[in-house]
């Protein structure tokens, strides 16, 4: 169960959100209950006590009380204007406006200003919640105090995170989802043909979430390591272990399939075996491959105190066994390569566990182990002995003005909630905060036109749901006050814990907590949760509009900037790995591919309104689908490419090739090409067509054992390589030579 929890919250991440800010609301309560406080100043402690833990998101415990401490007089100075500004409507909703560009523009100077922006924004809401007066005010403000004390005892005493803590759960959830790949690995032996494309959808979400966590971790590796040697060692071995989980994949999937499996079968959703995938076969190899990878799961996730002793040793050192030919046990060449792949898996999971864990015993170890713990050390050696301080490349410009992200959403928000103000008291002069509160949201994160479509879409759904769930609530809990907060806590954790799940589950919670505070207020009515729906839809309606019209940045802009970035980086990481696997100078290859992987991660999610169920345009849909799919196995035969050339200095079976770059440079140009047209498509450039990566190296250097070589392998990815870049050009309009003009490139399956 805990690995199952770990699993599902990398870090328990969310679920130390969640508890946090449930501590710190439970405190405050306990603390003004005891005062004998009315029943305002408590549902204006909760709030605070909320506004407080969840604003601030920096790493450091250093940085997150500075923060904290900092943002105690903001807070202070946002209700003490609010109960000032109640009774003067004009002034109030001008210095409204004014707060809310302030803090979007805030987020500019990082953390920090977010932090401090939303706490100036949310007390100042929290004054008009509960009709602030200036009679009420020195009240509010020991509220306030006594919210900000109760969250700060939450995060840094009942609850502390810290950098180093949070990695190392971030890990044990790595190791708890390559367990899960490896599980749905061996399903796929046994799938049947109703089954397996079930198996399949079950395999690419299993993989993507493995990905998700890596990198999560490795956006935490230096806040969490005392070195950045350590650093780079772990995010080496979290890279060795995904690829080698990724390949496993593949290799399994070839098995299954009648003919050879495209990588895109793995990234496409929808995407089906080659002949439906053959049935499951039942011969002495493929049990000693249900067994065998049942050990690889098991070995992932047994932690360090229970990974010792004899049994341990022996599945660790078959495994490893594989990957000497000699081991191989008689199957076909693709159900071989299965078993050649559970070898290297082996060793990734070699050297994860020992640079998460130290070094295990080795009394028990055989000479294939022995000569992978020999790679391995050899590995750690060079890696240690890079300058950890290099840069992989030149910082991009900043933009300025109008360019600059945090001034445009500035611009357009405060745009959006004049539109939602004025709209808002049409509706009620008393909640028309509702509607700016809605415009604000739908920013938040948010970058393009159809992105904030979604969001507003999506929280408008949570509030209908909300609503319903509200009226109920109300009439069960009656005026049982205490019953009443016990609910609004429970869906405060719901409310965090599910926030990175589903916007719409979150806006759902938030709204039939809403209705319990309206009852605490004595204020709860059916118009009054209608007039929040209605509310609702007008501040997304608003949203929407600042963001078409004012400064907007519509989402084929946005996808074809990201899509532009994500090439580059690809070029990048392709050009530096051939580089370094012909001879060349090293560079930080693993840094380059993490930029490549966040690139595309930032891609994907701002393709989400063009991906929507509800959108209208199919043909659109699943043309997106495809171009990320695409992009997704570059990226990964790209990781693959720059993790072999980072063994190239210690791998006694591997050796440069100075060929490779003189391969390569058809599909530098091509993914160059790609990028120009996206960027300006007027551009004459073309890509370019030939022959087959493989055949453009001398035949006799091929005549080697299959494995006894890495330059098959590199091959292999290259050739990949090639076929997907290639496959970009139609979905993306990018002209090529007529047919005959420069020979045919295989078409991707």
């Amino acid at each position: 169960m805990r690995d199952r929890l770990a699993a599902s919250d990398p870090g328990l991440l969310r679920l130390t959100a969640g508890l946090r800010t449930v501590t710190a609301i439970a405190l405050t309560l306990a603390v003004l209950a005891a005062l004998r406080v009315p029943v305002p100043q408590l549902v204006a402690g909760a709030i605070a006590a909320m506004v407080a833990t969840f604003a601030i998101r920096e790493k450091s415990r250093a940085q997150q009380a500075i923060t904290l401490a900092l943002g105690l007089p903001v807070a202070l100075a946002s209700v003490s204007l609010g109960a000032l500004l109640n009774q003067r409507v004009v002034a109030g909703d001008l210095f409204f406006v004014a707060l809310i560009f302030s803090a979007v523009y805030g987020r500019r100077f990082g953390d920090r200003g977010t932090a401090l922006g939303l706490i100036g924004f949310q007390v100042y809401f929290l004054s008009l919640f509960v009709h602030a007066t200036t009679a009420l005010l020195p009240a509010l403000c020991g509220v306030i105090c006594v919210a900000f004390a109760s969250s700060a005892l939450a995060r840094f005493v009942l609850l502390p995170q810290t950098p180093a803590g949070t990695l190392d759960r971030l890990r044990r959830a790595f190791r708890a989802r390559l367990a899960q790949l490896i599980a749905v690995q061996a399903e796929l032996l046994d799938a049947g043909p109703d089954d397996v494309d079930t198996v399949l959808e079950d395999l690419r979400t299993a993989t993507a979430r493995l990905h998700e966590t890596a990198l999560m971790i490795q956006g935490r590796l230096e806040d969490g390591t005392s070195e950045p040697a350590v650093a780079r060692l772990l995010q080496r071995r979290i890279a060795d272990a995904e690829i080698a989980s990724e390949r496993l994949g593949l290799l399994l999937l070839t098995a299954r399939s009648a003919e050879r499996t495209d990588t895109l079968t793995l990234h496409l959703p929808g995407a089906h075996l080659p002949s439906g995938g053959a049935l499951p076969v039942r011969d002495e190899a493929t049990e000693a491959l249900r067994r065998d990878l049942e050990a690889l799961r098991l070995l992932m996730l047994r932690p360090v105190g229970e990974a010792r002793g004899t049994a341990l040793a022996h599945l660790r050192n078959r495994l490893l066994g594989y990957r000497d030919e000699e081991n191989l046990p008689k199957a076909s060449p693709a159900v071989q390569d299965v078993f050649r792949g559970l070898g290297e898996a082996a060793r990734a999971a070699l050297g994860l566990r020992v640079a998460l864990d130290g070094a295990l015993d080795e009394s028990d170890d055989s000479p294939a182990t022995v000569r992978s713990r020999a790679e391995l050390d050899a590995e750690d050696a060079a890696i240690e002995a890079v300058d950890a301080g290099a840069e992989s490349g030149g910082e991009e410009p900043e933009p300025t003005g109008l360019r600059r992200p945090t001034t445009r959403a500035a611009v357009q928000v405060a745009v959006g909630s004049s539109l939602a103000i004025a709209g808002g008291e049409l509706l009620s002069s008393q909640r028309w905060y509702w509607a700016v509160l809605t415009c604000w949201i739908v920013f938040i994160n948010t970058a393009s036109t159809g992105e904030i479509l979604v969001k507003g879409y999506r929280r408008l759904l949570g509030t209908v749901l909300g609503v319903v769930a509200g009226i109920g609530l109300a009439g069960l809990v009656g005026h049982h006050t205490w019953t009443a907060f016990a609910l609004v806590l429970l869906f405060i954790f719901a409310m965090f814990y599910t926030a990175p799940l589903s916007y719409t589950l979150m806006s759902f919670f938030v709204t039939a907590m809403l209705g319990l505070l309206y009852t605490l207020l004595n204020t709860y009515s059916l118009s009054v949760l209608v007039l929040r729906i209605e509310e609702t839809a007008l501040g997304a309606a608003c949203g929407v509009i600042a963001a078409a019209v004012v400064l907007p940045i519509h989402t084929d802009r946005r996808t074809n900037e990201l899509l532009v970035q994500v090439l580059e980086r690809l070029e990048v990481v392709t050009r530096a790995a051939v580089e370094q696997l012909s001879g060349g100078a090293g560079a930080d290859l693993v840094e380059q591919a993490r930029e490549l992987d966040q690139a595309l991660a930032d891609l994907r999610a701002a393709t989400d309104p063009l991906t929507h169920p509800i959108t209208p345009m199919r043909s659109r849909r699943d043309t997106a689908r495809y171009v990320v799919a695409l992009l997704e196995t570059c990226a990964y035969h790209a990781r693959s490419l720059a993790a072999t050339a980072e063994l190239l200095p210690t791998h006694p079976s591997i050796a440069a090739d100075p060929r490779l770059s003189g391969a390569c440079a058809r599909i530098l140009h091509n993914i160059g090409a790609i990028a120009e047209h996206v960027a300006d498509p007027r551009s004459p450039v073309m890509t370019e067509t030939g022959p087959s990566i493989a055949s453009m190296l001398e035949p006799g250097t091929l005549r080697t054992p299959r494995y006894g070589r890495v330059t098959d392998r590199v091959l292999r990815h290259l050739q990949r390589l090639d076929e997907a870049v290639s496959g970009l050009a139609r979905p993306l309009g990018v002209p090529r030579p007529a047919a005959g003009a420069g020979g045919k490139v295989k078409p991707v399956t």
